[in-house]
């Protein structure tokens, strides 16, 4: 969906971002090792400064409850929408083969087989506008159900971060920009039980 493309893009932004600023750090600091031995990067992660987390949105769309739900529920007025255009478009056809059988046995006029085309043609245009907008309402439930599902996981992960992490990323397999994942950043499972909960209060 929509929004697994946006988060996607927002990501990349997020990791260039976190170049820029290690590019930008002074070059003592930034090429040369900490006391200790370790890189400034792995110290300061070390000491909490900086964390990252991911969520994998595969798992997310298969065991949260509220998009499993709403997913359904578009699903379904999808199919509802199809089978009513299928409907109306068979009818249509049948009206075309009656007219044409009857011009073939010449039970019509020339007057009223232009008559009758013309009805035909105004019900052929007016499927057409009732295609159209019921696209035009399942694309507008769509954005509004991506809104809705941004908007709790949003607010959602505000609470739960708390300043655990400086940036959390999405992953989805084979739409990524995150080219390696440690499993142990991985928070997916904190985060569904969390939606989850949230949605049963």
């Amino acid at each position: 969906m929509m929004i697994h493309q946006q988060i996607a893009k927002n990501g990349f932004l997020l990791v260039a971002m976190a170049g820029l600023m290690t590019a930008c750090q002074p070059k003592d600091k930034a090429a040369s090792p900490a006391a200790d031995g370790k890189s400034a990067g792995t110290e300061a992660e070390a000491n909490g400064s900086f964390k990252i987390a991911y969520v994998d949105l595969d798992s997310l769309e298969a065991h949260y409850g509220y998009f499993k739900e709403k997913k359904a529920e578009l699903e379904k007025k999808q199919e509802q929408m199809d089978n009513e255009l299928k409907a109306k478009a068979r009818a249509l056809q049948n009206e075309v083969a009656a007219l044409q059988q009857k011009a073939q046995a010449g039970q019509l006029s020339q007057a009223d087989g232009q008559a009758a085309e013309r009805d035909l043609m105004q019900k052929n245009q007016q499927l057409e506008v009732n295609r159209q907008n019921m696209q035009q309402s399942y694309m507008q439930q769509e954005a509004q159900f991506n809104d809705d599902l941004q908007n709790k996981l949003d607010i959602f992960l505000q609470a739960f971060n708390k300043g655990r992490y400086a940036y959390i990323f999405s992953y989805r397999k084979g739409a990524s920009n995150i080219l390696y994942k440690d499993t142990q950043y991985d928070i997916t499972a904190d985060v569904i039980k969390g939606l989850n909960e949230t949605a049963t209060k």
